[in-house]
């Protein structure tokens, strides 16, 4: 019986759950969004939330705390300039998990993890790699334009 455990095992011993949850954790901080498994997103769910909080608050002690978990220097950064300030008047809830459908391997459910309010935020990311996709294909197409011999007359 399960009664009064708490957390996730994810099927790995404790040193490397709590690296994958340091990591998973960290990329959501920088990137707003993962794509992960349900059960991953449901496990680093209470740290980024925690995490967060501490960001809101936004003393040194805090800022040590969170270095103390995030894995890079810039992590720490962002969360307490960037992500925690989006939520100085809400109190909790700053997750959504978005279930996307079934892993090919193994049919595990898949999900993004994501932060409230980075809808903006990634809007502009995609749109600045659709930019770039369209600069690089017309540079992809004049490049074989100039390679191509000009068709003379076929006669």
């Amino acid at each position: 019986m399960r009664h009064r455990n708490a957390g996730y095992k994810l099927g790995r011993n404790t040193s490397h759950r709590r690296a994958l949850l340091r990591n998973l954790v960290t990329s959501i901080v920088m990137e707003d969004r993962v794509h992960t498994t349900i059960t991953k997103a449901k496990a680093a769910r209470p740290h980024v939330e925690r995490l967060i909080t501490l960001g809101k608050k936004g003393d040194l002690h805090s800022r040590r705390r969170a270095l103390s978990y995030l894995m890079t220097r810039e992590a720490v950064t962002r969360l307490f300039e960037t992500v925690a300030p989006r939520y100085g008047d809400r109190n909790g809830g700053y997750l959504r998990i978005v279930r996307t459908g079934f892993q090919k391997g193994d049919g595990a459910e898949k999900a993004f993890i994501e932060l409230l309010g980075a809808e903006q935020i990634l809007d502009e990311k995609r749109q600045q790699r659709a930019e770039a996709r369209a600069k690089r294909r017309e540079e992809a197409q004049k490049a074989m334009e100039e390679q191509q011999p000009p068709a003379e007359g076929a006669a």
